[in-house]
């Protein structure tokens, strides 16, 4: 599998994404300019986390004009896979690739520090490899990361399975006081209805290598690596 992860003006996860994938997973990761109109092969496209043109309007509002988008946009209607991860997530909701919206932290403050998330379902290509109901512990890095849809959109995500993450307690059950940022559902991670194109904010490739003491990111990769492309 071919991973190719996407730099913006702003980015500052890329590198951290291309080492987890080539170091860690001992997988092909090449490197995306957002001015580029060639996907170089990729069968998995990841959109990093960072402040892509400095959230400038909404965060994600201008990146989603990047040239690259329209090779993104193309990939994903075609059935391929797209990951975005925090600002990642923001791009691909400003795009349309994914419903609702990222909207202030509740608190209207910057957060940084670990959360705990739980798999809604493991029918994904995100959440295979993990245990529903039980917690794994990926830190956050926003301070737009507060998931809103009106109500029609919830209930939607909620009848099509297409909530993949909740914010949750150490122990896995979900509660709004151990939701970070306010989001509705406690919603941490979406799909789209195609079940291809994916999006959360929580940063799993700050959880994948042993160094940090935590390895619990490393799973949703592992998922990944568990489809047929």
């Amino acid at each position: 599998m071919k991973f190719g992860v996407i730099t913006f003006p702003g980015s500052n996860c890329d590198q951290d994404m291309i080492y987890v994938l080539s170091q860690v997973l001992g997988q092909k990761a090449v490197s995306l300019w957002h001015k580029d109109h060639d996907l170089k092969g990729a069968d998995v496209v990841i959109l990093p986390g960072g402040f892509s043109y400095g959230d400038y309007l909404r965060s994600g509002a201008i990146a989603k004009f990047s040239p690259i988008m329209n090779e993104v946009v193309d990939h994903a209607r075609r059935g391929g896979i797209v990951v975005g991860v925090c600002n990642g997530f923001q791009i691909l909701t400003e795009s349309g690739l994914l419903p609702g919206a990222l909207l202030h932290n509740e608190k209207r403050t910057f957060l940084c520090r670990n959360t705990y998330i739980t798999p809604t379902t493991t029918s994904s290509f995100l959440s295979s490899s993990m245990k529903k109901g039980e917690a794994y512990k990926i830190p956050i890095a926003h301070g737009e990361g507060r998931y809103y849809a009106d109500d029609a959109t919830l209930a939607k995500l909620q009848d099509e399975n297409q909530i993949i993450f909740q914010y949750c307690r150490a122990d896995g059950k979900v509660t709004q006081e151990f939701n970070p940022n306010g989001s509705c559902l406690n919603i941490a991670g979406i799909t789209n209805a195609g079940r291809n194109v994916f999006g959360m904010m929580p940063h799993p490739e700050r959880a994948s290598d042993i160094d940090l003491k935590n390895t619990d990111g490393r799973l949703l990769f592992e998922s990944l690596l568990s489809i047929s492309v």
